[in-house]
């Protein structure tokens, strides 16, 4: 069937984020300099927490690997993207089409599970203190991070194999700036409901699950921050994890209100504009989220700031 698929539609034309030519270059600049301060802001939170030894402590080892994936994941759509403001007609093969798709939601599903990984952190830290650097151990959080990478492919094989098994129509036009599983499965001539209920039921283990972890976590969290009796230390507990909930909800609220929703109620043009938040916005958002309100990251910004400047 995947060799059909391939003889039959050989590339596919992205129809981009709107067909309107006065906004095309502005929207080029625009998403150009998220991608700028996304590849930035990313790969310099990944040298800070490399370089500062300090840094080196569970809540940064997660940190360190939500920059790589959202580096990894804007950089798998965000090229493309920027090539259909400026190409007469944005084409991409089928092949491309695939891998695109296939990264895209290992990332996603990765990033998910990140999230939830430092929602457990926090848990950690805040509510059982005395035993965090045994809970924490550098080999939990290893499996952790297996966990999180083997979701991920859990994710985008899934939803391949979804893919797979369909057989696309004369009609190649992805009504979309970039491969995703809605507008494909629209292109579709043998989809059904099987394949809609294979979606949601993909998605919800990749949004629910993370979902109900972070706010079991979030719960026991706040359960213990209202039982400190000093000022101080329920405010340092929950600037600790205002971070992590902005994130959360960002990357959470747009994808759940694209994936979530019969297409009936959210038509495919309005899903676009949902996608991307988690695509763009909240990769470039991210390390500024992180950096700016943690103290521990200015302060090792200021340190291979000053070694540099010393040199």
């Amino acid at each position: 069937m995947a060799a059909d698929n391939a003889s039959s539609v050989t590339e596919f034309i992205l129809a981009g984020l709107t067909d309107e030519p006065e906004l095309q270059m502005p929207l080029f600049f625009l998403f150009l300099g998220f991608y700028m301060v996304t590849v930035v802001g990313n790969l310099g939170l990944i040298t800070l927490i490399g370089l500062n030894s300090h840094l080196h402590i569970p809540m940064y080892f997660f940190l360190f690997n939500l920059s790589f994936i959202d580096v990894s994941y804007s950089t798998t759509l965000t090229p493309k993207m920027l090539m259909g403001f400026v190409a007469e007609r944005n084409i991409i093969s089928y092949a491309g089409c695939m891998t695109q798709f296939f990264f895209f939601c290992f990332f996603v599903f990765s990033e998910s599970y990140i999230l939830s990984a430092m929602a457990y952190d926090r848990y950690v830290a805040i509510c059982k203190p005395l035993l965090y650097t045994v809970t924490m151990s550098p080999q939990v959080c290893s499996l952790l991070l297996l966990g999180v990478y083997g979701m991920g492919v859990f994710g985008a094989v899934a939803h391949m194999g979804n893919i797979m098994f369909i057989t696309f129509c004369v009609d190649n036009f992805v009504n979309h700036y970039m491969c995703d599983i809605i507008p494909l499965l629209e292109l579709s001539c043998n989809s059904s409901y099987i394949n809609l209920l294979v979606v949601f039921i993909v998605v919800t283990i990749g949004i629910g699950v993370p979902i109900v972890t972070i706010f079991i976590s979030y719960g026991f969290i706040l359960s213990s921050i209202l039982h400190i009796s000093s000022t101080e230390g329920r405010s340092k507990a929950f600037s600790t994890c205002s971070s992590h909930i902005i994130v959360v909800s960002l990357f959470f609220g747009s994808g759940a209100f694209m994936y979530l929703k019969p297409p009936s109620i959210l038509p495919l043009d309005q899903g676009k504009v949902s996608s991307i938040f988690y695509t763009a916005v909240v990769p470039m958002f991210n390390p500024l989220i992180y950096s700016l309100r943690n103290k521990d990251v200015k302060v090792a910004l200021k340190k291979t700031l000053g070694r540099k400047f010393f040199v």
